[in-house]
């Protein structure tokens, strides 16, 4: 017999067997915690629009009273919506969050 290098059915089948069984380990854990990255993500995005409206009364010396004033003057490119489809309002110069209530 030739002397052939490569792997076997059953080198592959160990390999595959072990890719398994990390997705197995792996997938529920990402599903479990999806609501906590979903909430991270909005508290960072509330935070970053704060921010802009902290830059918007610096230089306006007055704070903005929506969204869309931030958006016209460039402080922000788009509308910000968290990753739950929640949007996030402006109310005496403070930015919250209006719970999405499709769910």
């Amino acid at each position: 017999m030739k002397n052939e290098k490569g792997f076997t059915l059953i080198e592959m089948m160990i390999v595959l067997f072990v890719v398994t069984i990390l997705l197995l380990i792996t997938i529920p854990n990402v599903t479990k915690n999806q609501k906590s990255i979903s909430e991270k993500g909005c508290d960072g995005m509330v935070k970053m629009v704060q921010a802009q409206i902290q830059a918007y009364y610096i230089d306006k010396q007055s704070f903005p009273t929506s969204i869309s004033d931030l958006m016209d003057e460039e402080y922000l490119e788009e509308n910000p919506v968290c990753p739950d489809g929640s949007q996030i309002h402006i109310k005496e110069g403070s930015a919250y969050v209006e719970k999405n209530t499709s769910d």
